[in-house]
Order: structure tokens, then C-alpha cells, then sequence
């Protein structure tokens, strides 16, 4: 995958794929979880389903804590090891188990008690925790040839 293009052109352009409103809610929410999580390494996936946008401490997937799920009907945040979280709110979603996550409708559902405090547990929970200081970076990971339309 060579390019010449910079990690956060090669995002945008992802994004942009998407219908309008989809791609505002996929930046606003991607911009709060970099606020929430500044020392986290975000890696990109553009795969056939989804863009997906894991934010953890290493390269490695495997050690993310959460990731955004983008797709023509919106975004989530997953929770990587959702199923083993405490959710008194009971707003987790899915049935897999690993993971489970949250529709959010807009960056401010990130700053939600309850999605706050899944969010909290999940860092506490991280095999690889975050570093303290220091500024994370993005990463692209992949780009898979073949996609879904990211239209609806």
C-alpha cells in the first residue's frame, strides 16, 4: 500500500465517501473520541463492510480498546470486550462474545453517563493501557479492494 498521500488525507477521502450526514457525524464523533483518548494510536481500516477506527496503545488490533464503526446507516462505538463490561444502562447492543456497542447519533452521545462510564471501564479494563502524555497518531492498516456502496 504505497502512497504519497498523508495518513489523515487518506482518512477524509474514506469518509467522504459517505452520504453527508453520515460523513459530519463519522468526523465530529472520530474528533471527540481524539479529544476523550489524545494519547491513543487510531488505526484505519477500510474494509468491505465498514471503516472502522480503532483507538488503543499498540499497532496491533488485538489491543484496541474501542473503535468507531462507520457504515451508510451510521456510526457506533464499539466496545471491544463489550460482553464482559458492566452495563447498568443497558444500552450495549449486540449478541457476539466479544464485542458490543452503542449507535450514537451524535458526538455528544460519547459524553453520555452511561456511555462515559462504559468508556471508563473499558480503559481500566485495557490489556495494554494508554500512555499518560504524548499524542497518538493515525495510522491506515487497510484498504480493501473490493467495498460495499458507503451510499445508501
Amino acid at each position: 500500500m504505497k502512497t504519497t498521500e498523508t495518513p489523515a488525507k487518506q482518512l477524509a477521502a474514506f469518509i467522504a465517501k459517505y452520504d453527508p450526514a453520515v460523513a459530519r457525524l463519522a468526523r465530529a464523533t472520530r474528533a471527540a473520541l481524539r479529544k476523550r483518548l489524545p494519547t491513543a494510536l487510531e488505526l484505519v481500516y477500510d474494509n468491505y463492510q465498514f471503516l472502522a477506527l480503532g483507538f488503543g496503545a499498540t499497532e496491533r488490533a488485538s489491543d484496541a480498546i474501542v473503535s468507531l464503526a462507520v457504515s451508510p446507516k451510521g456510526v457506533s462505538i464499539c466496545f471491544i470486550h463489550g460482553a464482559t463490561l458492566p452495563d447498568p444502562g443497558k444500552i450495549l447492543l449486540g449478541s457476539g462474545k466479544q464485542t458490543r456497542f452503542v449507535r450514537l447519533e451524535g458526538a455528544d452521545t460519547l459524553a453520555k453517563p452511561h456511555v462515559e462510564a462504559l468508556l471508563r471501564a473499558a480503559l481500566a479494563r485495557a490489556k495494554t493501557p494508554l500512555r499518560e502524555t504524548g499524542r497518538g497518531i493515525t495510522i491506515i492498516k487497510s484498504i480493501s479492494a473490493k467495498q460495499r456502496p458507503r451510499r445508501r
